[in-house]
């Protein structure tokens, strides 16, 4: 125990953080505690800032500080593709592999009963709503939709349930491949990613 309030506070809102656990909290409360002077001043201005100014693309849910995000406004990026991740950070992946040129739509998670999340705690509706707009005419009609999911159960439940409410709608569906790292060695794959390796094979 720390015996001083202040710093708790810190810990516990540090270990708040995903991936953050009790001890990395300690440390980093312990780095802000002795870095100079204005680094907490400046770190708490970072905060305050990107929480007034940043927010949701209202098109595909990306976060952004204008109006639409970088991606919905390029008018060189494909519309009748479109890309489904489950986070924001997932766009900044896919974008460095340069391998795909639409756009994206951020569901912000994954359907998962055991945490009490739904299909409609995500932006599963907005994405119906998209497919049928361009359907009806009313927006960029959408011909292909790729997948982009965690390889997890979470991940798999919500293909599942996409792929349910999008078949029958003349759309090219598809998920990304799983499968064995390029560069890693077959002894050290575990069953789950080989299965999908095999299941994912391609014809030469």
């Amino acid at each position: 125990m720390l015996h001083i309030s202040a710093l708790e506070k810190l810990v516990h809102e540090l270990s708040r953080l995903p991936g953050i656990g009790p001890k990395t909290a300690q440390r980093l409360a312990y780095f802000i505690l002795k870095s100079e002077a204005e680094f907490p001043a400046k770190l708490s201005e970072a905060l305050m800032r990107v929480r007034a100014e940043v927010h949701e693309c209202p098109r595909c849910f990306n976060f952004t500080d204008q109006d639409l995000c970088r991606y919905c406004e390029d008018p060189s990026r494909a519309d009748d593709s479109l890309c489904v991740v489950e986070e924001p950070a997932d766009i900044i992946r896919i974008e460095s592999s340069g391998a795909f040129r639409g756009r994206y739509h951020v569901l912000h998670g994954a359907i998962s009963p055991l945490e009490g999340i739904g299909p409609q705690d995500l932006k599963i509706q907005e994405l119906l709503t998209r497919v049928n707009d361009g359907l009806e005419g009313n927006g960029p009609a959408i011909k292909e939709i790729i997948l982009a999911l965690d390889a997890d159960l979470e991940g798999d439940t919500t293909i599942l349930y996409l792929a349910k409410h999008l078949q029958g709608k003349g759309l090219k569906l598809s998920r990304i491949a799983h499968g064995v790292p390029i560069g890693s060695d077959i002894d050290f794959i575990d069953d789950r990613t080989m299965g999908r390796a095999l299941q994912n094979r391609v014809e030469l």
